[in-house]
């Protein structure tokens, strides 16, 4: 698809005339001028509407913290896995793993 340019003989020409009768007709000139690009713009097909993306919610405030707390819960997760398997066994250690999940997707599904 090609865009009709403006004429810019018609233009460099007007220019000229312009030059030769002097400042009396610029008002001419000008709505001449004027009058070449309306016409131009209105040949041009519209443009599509550009696709939005949808919006993906920030957070508020100071910034999101979601990969700290969970870098934290990693390091967290180590001594509380050896305190919880050698005080509880197994369930401990699940009980230990449960909290620091659930903490985790508590902070990032909270209401911003």
């Amino acid at each position: 698809m090609t865009t009709r340019r403006l004429p810019r003989e018609d233009l460099a020409a007007a220019l000229a005339a312009r030059r030769e009768l002097g400042p009396d007709y610029d008002a001419a000139f000008i709505e001449t001028v004027v009058d070449r690009i309306e016409e131009a713009l209105d040949a041009r097909p519209a443009a599509p509407a550009p696709r939005r993306r949808p919006r993906v919610p920030r957070p508020s405030g100071d910034g999101d913290h979601g990969l700290l707390l969970a870098v934290l819960s990693m390091v967290a997760a180590i001594p509380l896995s050896a305190i919880a398997a050698v005080n509880a066994g197994g369930l401990g250690l699940f009980l230990a793993w449960s909290a620091i999940v659930l903490i985790n997707i508590a902070y990032n599904f909270r209401p911003r």
